[in-house]
Order: C-alpha cells, then structure tokens, then sequence
C-alpha cells in the first residue's frame, strides 16, 4: 500500500488515566483506528503538561499513581480522518482533538517475503 499527497493529522491530547469501556482510552482509540483501516496511529506519552483545569501533571518517582499527558497521533486521508472523527468525539469526555492539513510525503507498507 502506498499513500501519497494531501491528508490531515488528528492529534488527540489525553490523560493517562483516562478510560473508555475498561482500558486505557488511549489504547481504545488506537485499537478503533486499526479497526477502523487508518493508515496510521502512534502514540506518546509526555513527560509534564497541563490541560483546560491548568492542572499540572509530572512524573515524580515517589509518587504512588501518575496522570501524565498522552498524545495520540493519526494520519490518514481527509476522508477517512473525518469520518473517525465521530468515534473520537465519542470517547473522549476530557481532552482537546485537533486537525490539520498534512502533506503526505512516504507512505509505504511492503508485503512481507
């Protein structure tokens, strides 16, 4: 599969402990993504930041639980980005989702031998 030219980047700014049906909400956007045939989805997971309460999130090694930033990153067509869009909107309650206009440069997937 090759994919080449304009496309969009859905960016999905999360929490770590966010949740959609008993996993990991960044997990489940991943794995709908996959199902849904998006070209592709990575995800990263930040070191400190703070969202819309301005609430500092860190990681400090003494500290019993985390809740530090997760970014989920998603380029495919704008077709296909924009009809994903419905099912982000759906599991995300907190967080900020934009889209942007890429150009696709590479994109290759070869056949295994």
């Amino acid at each position: 599969m090759e994919l080449k030219g304009d496309g969009l980047r859905l960016t999905v700014y999360i929490g770590e402990s966010d949740h959609w049906d008993h996993r990991p909400l960044h997990e489940a956007i991943m794995l709908k993504a996959r199902a849904e045939g998006i070209a592709g989805c990575t995800v990263f997971r930040g070191h400190a930041g703070f969202g819309a309460k301005s609430r500092i999130h860190k990681f400090e090694l003494l500290a019993l639980s985390f809740d530090l930033p997760i970014v989920l990153e998603i380029v495919d067509t704008a077709e296909k980005v924009r009809a994903f869009l419905p099912a982000v909107e759906a599991m995300v309650d907190d967080g900020l989702v934009t889209v942007e206009p890429v150009e696709i440069h590479i994109y290759r997937h070869q056949r295994e031998k």
